[in-house]
This record gives structure tokens, C-alpha cells and sequence, in this order.
């Protein structure tokens, strides 16, 4: 348990039905006492209806008060919940006297890291809080709650005790070497292998499931005037790019984000690409050469109505071979330019972003790229983040080169460092060896209050 007490408001900035004002500590209760008063006694996990009280006794609005007594609670102190109307001022009044009544603005995360410090949540069960929190699409949504359940975990957990195991043999084998007898290296390194199987199959799993977490990024590119913009504004349903006929309009990057309910797409509309350009065009088209190299998905708009030219053959050219689509747009002003292609394009869509159609096709396209290869059991446990893949690629390294040491034939007692590195990785995943460092690294992505 840590010695002071914290509070923050838990709901998003704005207006809203309802705000909550969550106080987690050891002076709960006294804080509970001086700024809430009740029809009755708190009782735990009931709604108490009472008035919020500010330090002067004044009081700021009439709402609810949940009291959750420790270990039973979300951080496994005690915790108060303040459940007051919408309004930013009054939450931030309720919020105000609460710090007056002795508790502290809570850091990012800081009741999450809590949960974890007291044992309620694991390392990688905290790291699926906050992608439910930020979660676009139902199926990122899913993911999240199946590491919410810990399952994860458990599993880090069974793998390391499989290697444990082997220490625990081999360092019996060493101290008590006539009652003990060593392992024999080919046994050794078949139980050594189904770990490293097991750790072959949750990072092979990690590209999916970051993509399901995180969508995919899908770079609008074409030459200038070609409808990229109008495209954007027409999948999004709303005037988010500045459309103009006049060439060159974009000059900057615009990133958005298009959910579907398997995955998301950060459509990025960029800056139209040709060869002779100003100086500030051209520092857009840089930008736009920039966003097409780190996109997943190109989305290639060309203008379907005029003769290809050479902007538009040599941007074709260039994307071939990598994930794309490829729309000649404007079809309703003539096709020249879809008349015109190369068989590479054979499979290219025409159309007009102004018909739904069109855009109707474009979204299906956009799903089938994206979505291929991304097929994970969301109810498996598998890898959420970076950070976690990083881990297990360690923890497997470590395995290898204590396999390599049993197959050459060396005394079986050499890969005890080896084992030892690998259950160490393994450990930080699920926080087991986190350290100060990485704990802060993991909580700072998270909003204030939870």
C-alpha cells in the first residue's frame, strides 16, 4: 500500500451526464467524511445519494458516492468514487475538494499502476487497459478485453515454470550429484524446444494483433488535382481536406482515422506528387514521398479523364509489387487515362468519388488489403505491444544458444545462465521483473485517472 491518497477526474473532458471523481488511498474515508454527505452510511459497492461538499461547506452539486474498501477494489486500496452531473466545473470543483481534503492529483495511470503494485492486475493485463481505452473498432475492443482476462499471463507464467523446472534439476544435479542424476542433454533440449515452439507461435501472432490494435496506415498518393482529397472527405462523410481545382492546394500531410468494425485505417492525404514544382510545393511533395514509404497500404487516385502522363506512369510503376489500390478517379468527365493503362493495373477501379458506388468499392478494396494475413483468435492470449514481442524475442535468443550449447555436446550445467536470462524476459512481460523504468515507460501512455 502506498502512503498518500489520490484523485482525478475519471470521465473525458467536456460535457457529459454524468462526471466521476475517483479518490484511491488510505485516507479515503476521512476525505469521504469532509466532502460528502450522505442520506446514510457508505456502504460497500452501494450508491449513496448525498451533497458534494466543497472545503468551505458549500455545497457544489447533489450526486452519488460508491465506496469500494480495500483489497476489493480496482487498485486494491480503498476507493471513492464521486459520481456528480457533467458539467467541467463541477467536476473540477468536486475535484479541487478532494486535493483540499488531503489527497494529491494523480499521475497517468497512476490507479492502474496501483492495481498492478498490489497484485490485482498483471504487467500485460495493465498494457490491454489502456488498449481498451484507446480502442477504434470492435475488434480492437475484443482484443483488449481478452488481455484484460489475463490469460496472457498465465501463460508467460506456465512457460517460465517449465524452465524454471530445469534449473531446479540441473542445480539439484550439481549440489547433490550422487543422489542426482544430470538430465540428459537430448531430454533437455526437447523441453527447452517446446517452449521455444510455444514462443514461436505467440510472437508469430504479434504483426496481427498490432494491426488489429493499431489499423493500418493507408497513404493517399497521386499526381496533383486528382481527386485525393475529395476522396478522403467522401470515405469520411465530412469536409476534413481543403478541396480545390486548383493544383498543388494540398501541401501538407492530413491523417484521419476510417473504422470498420474488424479494423481501423489512418487514411493519410498527402500532398499531389509531379516532377516540376515550387519550392513550398515541393516540400509537400517530400512529405508525401515521406508518408508513402512508411505507409502499410498506398492508395493510388489518378485522374481517370486525362491521358496518363508521366507523373502518374512512373507513381504506378513505383508501387507495384507492394500493397495498394489503385483508383482512377473521375470517370464521369471521360477514361483516357483507365483506357490507357498497363496490364498492371488491369485490376485497378474507375469511378467517381462523388458516386457511393465508387466509394462503396474503394472500402471494400481498402478491408481486403488490410486485412490480409490479420487473422488472430482474439480469444487466445497473444501479444498486445512492442513491448511484449521484444520480451519473448529475447527470452527465445536466450533459448537458442542454450539449445546450441546442449547439440554441441558441453556439460548441460552451462545453460543455467541461458535459462535464467530467458525466464528473467519472460518475467518482464507480465511485470514480474519489471523495473521503476520500464513501469514508467508503460503508465505514461495512460490519461490521467485511470
Amino acid at each position: 500500500m502506498t502512503a498518500d491518497t489520490i484523485a482525478a477526474i475519471a470521465t473525458p473532458p467536456g460535457r457529459g451526464a454524468v462526471a466521476i471523481v475517483r479518490v484511491s488511498g488510505p485516507a479515503v474515508r476521512e476525505i469521504a467524511a469532509r466532502v460528502f454527505r450522505g442520506n446514510g452510511e457508505l456502504r460497500p459497492r452501494r450508491a449513496t445519494s448525498g451533497l458534494v461538499l466543497g472545503n468551505d461547506g458549500v455545497t457544489i452539486d447533489r450526486g452519488l458516492a460508491l465506496f469500494f474498501p480495500a483489497p476489493h477494489s480496482y487498485t486494491g486500496e480503498d476507493v471513492l468514487e464521486l459520481h456528480v452531473h457533467g458539467s467541467p466545473v463541477i467536476a473540477r470543483d468536486t475535484l479541487i475538494a478532494t486535493l483540499s481534503a488531503g489527497a494529491r492529483l494523480a499521475l497517468a495511470g497512476e490507479f492502474t499502476r496501483r492495481a498492478f503494485l498490489n497484485g490485482k492486475i498483471d504487467l500485460s493485463a495493465a498494457e490491454a487497459v489502456a488498449d481498451a481505452i484507446a480502442a477504434e473498432h470492435s475488434a480492437a475492443a475484443r482484443a483488449a478485453t481478452a488481455g484484460l482476462s489475463g490469460g496472457l499471463a498465465r501463460e508467460i507464467d506456465a512457460l517460465r515454470a517449465a524452465l524454471e523446472g530445469i534449473l531446479e534439476e540441473l542445480a539439484a544435479a550439481i549440489d547433490f550429484p550422487d543422489e542426482v542424476e544430470t538430465p540428459a542433454r537430448e531430454r533437455l533440449a526437447a523441453r527447452i524446444g517446446a517452449v521455444r515452439e510455444r514462443i514461436a507461435e505467440l510472437t508469430s501472432n504479434w504483426e496481427c494483433g498490432r494491426i488489429v490494435r493499431e489499423g493500418a496506415s493507408v497513404a493517399i498518393v497521386g499526381p496533383p488535382n486528382a481527386g485525393k482529397s475529395s476522396l478522403l472527405n467522401a470515405l469520411l462523410g465530412n469536409e476534413r481536406a481543403l478541396v480545390s481545382e486548383v493544383p498543388g492546394t494540398t501541401r501538407d500531410t492530413i491523417e484521419e482515422t476510417l473504422a470498420f468494425e474488424n479494423i481501423a485505417l489512418r487514411m493519410i492525404d498527402t500532398a499531389g506528387i509531379r516532377a516540376h514544382a515550387g519550392r513550398l510545393e515541393a516540400a509537400g511533395i517530400e512529405r508525401s514521398e515521406a508518408a508513402l514509404a512508411q505507409a502499410r497500404i498506398a492508395l493510388i487516385v489518378v485522374d481517370a479523364s486525362l491521358p496518363l502522363g508521366d507523373s502518374a506512369r512512373a507513381l504506378l510503376s513505383r508501387t507495384r509489387g507492394r500493397e495498394r489500390v489503385v483508383l482512377f478517379n473521375k470517370s464521369d468527365l471521360g477514361r483516357a487515362g483507365y483506357d490507357a493503362r498497363d496490364g498492371d493495373e488491369r485490376d485497378a477501379l474507375v469511378g467517381s468519388v462523388r458516386d457511393e458506388a465508387t466509394l462503396a468499392r474503394v472500402r471494400d478494396a481498402l478491408r481486403a488489403v488490410a486485412g490480409g494475413g490479420t487473422t488472430i483468435d482474439l480469444s487466445r492470449p497473444h501479444l498486445g505491444t512492442a513491448r511484449q514481442a521484444d520480451a519473448t524475442l529475447e527470452a527465445d535468443r536466450a533459448l537458442a544458444f542454450a539449445q546450441e550449447t546442449l547439440l554441441a555436446g558441453m556439460p548441460a550445467d552451462l545453460i543455467g545462465g541461458d535459462l535464467a536470462e530467458a525466464v528473467r524476459a519472460l518475467g518482464e512481460l507480465t511485470g514480474a521483473e519489471a523495473g521503476e523504468r520500464l513501469l514508467d515507460a508503460i503508465f505514461a501512455r495512460f490519461c490521467i485517472g485511470k
